[in-house]
């Protein structure tokens, strides 16, 4: 097994350190390594690679700068759990973002009700005054722990049989699947802020930890708003990735 890895290592193009970078890895990807464990000294690693210490250590260097792993003085070099990545140009549920981790989300309900929503509320789902929504509050969890506080809109004339029992999961698989429409796109708007006591508690925020609030509209692929959305992310579980193009 130690002469396919050192074979790996010599027939590969990039620097020593930053294939042995990749290897701890693929370790952690597939769980050979857990959160919060330590990984094997530099000289265990040298060996098993039949590599120098330097190299190891610098290929540590590199994923403590990615922040996949922290040092403690005297004591070793452990995997840091890992932040929730989210796409903002991917239209991509909760549900989907966990189980792509092979992570299995939990949804609890905090309130479930139809009425007629705010002004602000109607003008982005293009309703007309009286007609109603179905408000939904939803505590998303990971792990046992919540990670996403989500307030929905969603208009009763495209959904008049949602239920309590539908929101305890997919949102967007019922609409894709159960309702047989198409998403199209997502308007996003982030902003960071500091939550109040009432997300503090929701959320089990430490004091004084920013959150990240995200303000979203999605189409159908008519162009119909189906949805209008407020996301509370917890800064310390989330990452968000944008991708720029150059026109």
């Amino acid at each position: 097994m130690l002469k396919q890895e050192v074979i790996l290592v010599e027939h590969n193009s990039s620097p020593l350190y930053r294939q042995i970078a990749y290897k701890i890895k693929e370790q952690i990807k597939n769980g050979n390594y857990s959160y919060g464990e330590a990984i094997p000294s530099e000289n265990k690693l040298a060996k098993q690679y039949n590599v120098s210490r330097v190299t190891v250590r610098q290929a540590i260097d590199t994923l403590v700068k990615e922040g996949l792993l922290y040092k403690i003085q005297g004591s070793g070099t452990y995997v840091k759990e890992a932040k929730i990545e989210h796409n903002i140009y991917t239209v991509q549920g909760f549900t989907e973002e966990m189980k792509k981790l092979n992570k299995e989300p939990v949804n609890e309900i905090l309130e479930f009700k139809m009425g007629e929503p705010e002004e602000n509320v109607r003008k982005i789902l293009k309703i007309d005054e009286g007609e109603k929504t179905f408000f939904v509050k939803r505590l998303r969890y990971v792990d046992d722990i919540p990670v996403v506080l989500e307030n929905t809109y969603l208009p009763v004339k495209l959904f008049p049989d949602l239920s309590y029992e539908v929101m305890l999961s997919s949102k967007y698989e019922y609409i894709e699947k159960a309702k047989n429409l198409r998403i199209k796109e997502s308007y996003q708007e982030i902003i960071p802020l500091l939550p109040d006591d009432n997300l503090k508690k929701m959320l089990k925020l430490k004091d004084n930890m920013p959150i990240l609030k995200v303000v979203l509209w999605s189409t159908l692929d008519n162009n119909i708003v189906f949805e209008y959305t407020e996301l509370y992310f917890r800064s310390d579980k989330y990452k968000f990735t944008i991708v720029g193009k150059r026109h």
